[in-house]
């Protein structure tokens, strides 16, 4: 149901979760966390209630955004109204026992935690929000709140791997026009006009040029792995109406 990363130390309570244990059917068998799809709204209820309660929350704690592709940032502050979804694809903290999560099926999902000064963060990268900062732009909240980017760990979790994500060559240039040595995450995929993309190793290197170090990233190919992820790429190749999304989420633990 869940995958941790042994890279955010002391964050216990945090986890990229599968497509397993939920209760919806269909395309969004099982656990789809994703309010944006057309699945039965009591069926997503009920996911986002078992995926609060394996991180030790109640659901109405667990926080997401209206993700929309843009490089904002939401901090989440003591007067935060549970229930409020705005316009961002990141959230950063310092309160605890409240669950910051963002959905995905193939874009990079990033929990990011310093340990030393209680700040957590979580973000949602596709390629456009990649491309417009929103990797650097979290890290730049979670240092207002207090955090060093040397002290801050980071896991990259499931997402759509380089083999399985091809693209066309307006992808290559936009982001080769923002940094040439981005060309790197680049291969010839056999067909012309095309290449396959590692996103992910973008995300990485966005976080490197961050001053963080300490990565780890996982390697989940939402794609490939359709019994344990949602994928809107595999689903659009099969033309099929609609997809699920997978919850990435992280809970600061109160002070001890």
């Amino acid at each position: 149901m869940m995958i941790t990363s042994p890279q955010l130390v002391g964050a216990e309570r945090h986890g990229f979760f599968t497509r397993e244990d939920g209760v919806s059917d269909g395309l969004y068998a099982s656990l789809n966390c994703g309010s944006g799809s057309d699945d039965n709204p009591a069926h997503v209820e009920e996911n986002r209630q078992r995926a609060a309660l394996a991180l030790g929350v109640t659901g109405d704690q667990l926080i997401t955004p209206y993700q929309v592709h843009s490089a904002d940032v939401a901090v989440v502050g003591p007067d935060w109204q549970l229930g409020h979804r705005p316009k961002v694809d990141a959230l950063v903290t310092r309160e605890s026992g409240i669950a910051l999560g963002v959905v995905t099926a193939d874009c990079v999902p990033v929990i990011l935690y310093d340990q030393a000064h209680q700040v957590a963060g979580v973000l949602h990268a596709g390629w456009k929000g990649t491309l417009a900062g929103i990797v650097g732009n979290t890290v730049e909240a979670m240092v207002s709140l207090g955090a060093t980017p040397g002290a801050i760990n980071a896991a990259i979790g499931p997402c759509i791997a380089q083999p399985s994500y091809e693209v066309g060559d307006e992808i290559f240039q936009a982001f080769t026009r923002v940094n040439s040595e981005w060309g790197t995450y680049f291969v010839d995929s056999g067909r012309e006009g095309h290449h396959r993309f590692d996103l992910a190793g973008v995300v990485a290197s966005c976080l490197t040029t961050a001053d963080i170090s300490l990565i780890d990233q996982l390697q989940h190919d939402t794609y490939a792995d359709e019994a344990r992820f949602f994928s809107f790429r595999r689903t659009t190749h099969r033309h099929e109406a609609d997809y699920g999304r997978q919850l990435s989420a992280i809970v600061l633990e109160a002070s001890r």
